[in-house]
């Protein structure tokens, strides 16, 4: 198949050089590269961030991003992009009358507003995946919404409208069939990790003698970080080791710093409690690897990569119960799952953990079998390719073979060559 994913505002080039480690970046560089592995030819659509980008990009063979012209060609934060979003669809919508693929396959709420619009006008059929649902937030101490008023209403539309939605979780499945979208145009397809990184065995990172907690993630309010930085004060003989950094379009991971270390002032743990700032991503593993205790308190989760990175490196983990934990960790054999916002109940927790080395390592035995298992990107790329071929046999339209070809597309169609279906 020829698949075009859209991404407009985040892009997988920026994944793979370490400058953006969200984990819609990544979702979508390793998608890419994981369907193009299995033979089909991937083309990503993101915005133009730069004047000097070229028009298209190798991201491995058989896959390619393409930079659309929308709005002024430099970075900008997420809250500023929806007025670029029009402009974005009308140069998609001009590719695809032009170059067609044989499916489209839409990443976040934006995205997914552009594509739609642009699929209908190419008879494209148009896969959703939101990676965040305005529904799923929960807007906890005082943090203001900055969404756009239309977010949810853009949402349910695109939900609606789209041939199939993919949900990363259970959880975003059921909101969606409380949304109207009938139950059999919603399939579940986790996110996933690499397996060959984030894995038991590899470098260990240094450490002292305390034993270790580790909170690794982008520093915004609703990780919950405070709340793992307050817990500290019940776990007196550990050290706490915060690695992150500005979350991607601007600062906000700076002011976040700056009101945990007044937290940790507060809490009286400030001096077991040290701030890396932002990890390179080939460093992260080893820093799992090196924790006694790995947790991911957010109050609101859409997946819960982090998590899932950690598991896969055998660390013992305690998360939120929300999103996507409550399918990723099996609770009390792969990991602890708790309330968010419940320092005491953590603290208490994680006590006992540190103490009960037995468990942390059996904890860490399940977890790194279940990732292996169940989340690795050709496991996740073979569901993804379950449900593009559900959506083509609904239209009726099935793919052919695609023959071997070299280049920055193998396996896909030269621009401008008709499109692989039976019919359209």
């Amino acid at each position: 198949m020829r698949i075009d994913m859209v991404s407009e505002h985040a892009s997988p080039l920026a994944a793979l050089d370490g400058t953006d480690t969200s984990g819609q970046n990544v979702h979508v560089a390793e998608l890419a590269r994981a369907l193009a592995a299995r033979g089909h030819g991937v083309v990503v659509h993101t915005r133009r961030t730069s004047a000097d980008l070229p028009g298209e990009v190798e991201l491995c063979s058989g896959a390619c991003v393409r930079h659309v012209d929308a709005g002024p060609p430099e970075p900008l934060g997420r809250d500023d992009l929806p007025q670029h979003t029009d402009a974005f669809a009308e140069n998609l919508a001009r590719a695809w009358a032009q170059d067609p693929p044989d499916l489209a396959h839409a990443h976040y709420w934006m995205s997914g507003r552009a594509a739609l619009r642009a699929a209908a006008a190419a008879d494209v059929p148009l896969v959703q995946t939101f990676h965040a649902l305005l529904a799923l937030k929960r807007i906890r101490d005082g943090a203001p919404d900055t969404d756009p008023p239309g977010r949810g209403r853009v949402e349910t539309t695109v939900a609606r409208r789209a041939d199939l939605v993919i949900a990363t979780s259970t959880q975003e499945q059921r909101v969606l069939r409380e949304r109207g979208v009938a139950p059999d145009r919603v399939a579940v397809v986790p996110s996933g990790i690499d397996l060959e990184r984030f894995r038991p065995e590899g470098p260990t990172g240094p450490r002292g003698e305390a034993p270790r907690v580790l909170c690794l993630g982008r520093l915004v309010r609703r990780k919950g970080v405070d709340t793992v930085v307050r817990a500290m004060a019940g776990v007196p003989e550990a050290e706490l080791v915060v690695a992150g950094g500005p979350g991607p379009g601007g600062g906000e991971g700076d002011g976040e710093a700056g009101r945990l270390r007044a937290v940790a002032e507060e809490a009286g743990v400030a001096d077991r409690v040290r701030f890396l700032g932002p990890v390179a991503r080939e460093d992260v593993p080893s820093h799992y690897r090196a924790a006694d205790l790995v947790v991911n308190m957010p109050v609101f989760e859409p997946f819960g990569i982090t998590t899932l990175e950690a598991m896969g490196c055998g660390a013992p983990v305690i998360a939120s119960a929300v999103g996507g934990h409550l399918d990723t960790v099996v609770n009390d054999v792969t990991g602890r799952l708790l309330p968010p916002a419940r320092p005491r109940a953590l603290a208490f927790r994680m006590r006992r953990l540190l103490a009960d080395p037995v468990t942390r390592e059996g904890y860490g035995f399940a977890a790194a079998d279940r990732v292996a298992a169940r989340y690795g990107w050709q496991t996740v790329a073979a569901r993804t390719e379950r449900c593009y071929e559900r959506v083509l046999r609904a239209r009726g339209r099935e793919p052919d073979p695609v023959p071997e070809r070299t280049g920055a597309l193998a396996g896909a169609r030269p621009h401008g060559e008709a499109p692989h279906t039976a019919s359209r």
